[in-house]
């Protein structure tokens, strides 16, 4: 019998719709377009589009996952977020019922020279401030109007991004944006999608049309001052381990590569099955929190490729075979991703391909 090594991700499916059912109470009057782009954030884009299936959209990046999902079965609108990148994806695009966002004036030329058989749905990008996608307030109306003309085309919907939206202190970032879009889109009779996860919570006057959640739906805090857990958002990936080694230090031992951590006392560390190749961070200062019997303590030393080191000195049950919860349930990635110096999508969107998942 194949024995697994003990790391593995646990994708909570029920976590999944609870935080659905988090977007639909914040903006009631808007569609959802679940926004399940890498993977959906590590998570698996079949697995999560069949725990959210009531949402009346998917958006993600890769044309291939966007088949897929046809292939399966699901019928809501799934839209491409950057859009097609060469005229030969329009007619996959049109074969499949796909909507694109168009964002630059070559993807509005390539519309333009497509030879259509049936008409494809458009979300037309303003730049508003975030200046990454879309198309400037002055190019607005120009590339509008050439979307209206084009035969191709069906429905167009109007779409922008919220930069700041999850800084506690800028909302008049969030009202100088919105009054750009209201400035190039009001009064066009167009459906219209603004709102991230940080505006869906934070800013009810941005739900429009369509709201777009991402981050919230695995149940992390899109915000640093407020936790996912004060605003009802349940965790929907664990990754946990187990020690698989226990070793006794005496004062002024050194642990793992380059003895970051020595011991300043008689101590037991545990060594866990799991490391950055793994998708756990390398860079996790000293301290980050860890579970370990369902208890906290903290990661000590240089997390290595495979292994990674824990201060069991306050936890006299723990040993051998004792189970580690590396973040999720009881730990929110935020927590561990703030250690190491980067943001909880980051962790989610990292897991390695040898990552054992469990449902």
């Amino acid at each position: 019998m194949l024995m697994a090594r003990p790391i593995q991700a646990l994708i909570d499916l029920s976590a999944l719709e609870h935080n659905l059912s988090v977007v639909c109470r914040h903006a009631p009057r808007s569609r959802v377009m679940a926004v399940i782009k890498a993977d959906a954030y590590g998570h698996g884009v079949l697995r999560v589009a069949e725990a959210l299936g009531r949402a009346d959209g998917f958006a993600l990046l890769e044309m291939d996952a966007a088949v897929r999902l046809r292939e399966a079965g699901y019928r809501q609108t799934i839209l491409l977020l950057e859009g097609f990148f060469a005229m030969e994806e329009l007619a996959s695009i049109e074969q499949y019922h796909l909507s694109t966002v168009v964002h630059h004036p070559e993807q509005l030329a390539m519309l333009s020279a497509y030879r259509q058989r049936g008409r494809l749905d458009v979300f037309l990008k303003l730049n508003t401030g975030m200046n990454r996608l879309g198309f400037t307030l002055e190019q607005f109306p120009g590339a509008l109007e050439t979307l209206k003309s084009n035969p191709a085309v069906g429905q167009i919907t109007l779409m922008s991004h919220f930069a700041r939206a999850d800084e506690s202190d800028r909302h008049e970032s969030v009202a100088a944006q919105m009054q750009r879009f209201n400035a190039a889109a009001g009064g066009r009779n167009l459906p219209c999608s603004l709102a991230n996860s940080a505006a869906i919570l934070r800013y009810p006057e941005t739900h429009a049309d369509w709201v777009r959640p991402g981050i919230m739906l695995y149940g992390a805090s899109p915000f640093s001052d407020r936790t996912a857990a004060e605003l009802d958002l349940y965790p929907a990936m664990t990754v946990s381990s187990k020690i698989i080694a226990v070793q006794e230090l005496k004062s002024g031992d050194g642990v793992g590569y380059g003895h970051v951590f020595r011991a300043d006392r008689s101590m037991r560390v545990g060594i866990v099955a799991g490391g950055y190749a793994d998708g756990y961070p390398r860079h996790a200062a000293a301290g980050t929190a860890v579970l370990v019997n369902g208890k906290r303590t903290r990661v000590i030393g240089r997390v290595s490729m495979d292994m990674l080191h824990v201060d069991l000195s306050e936890i006299s049950d723990a040993g051998v075979g004792s189970q580690v919860t590396l973040w999720g349930r009881g730990l929110p990635v935020e927590e561990v991703a703030q250690s190491a110096g980067t943001v909880g999508y980051e962790l989610l969107c990292a897991l390695a391909p040898r990552m054992r998942i469990v449902t």
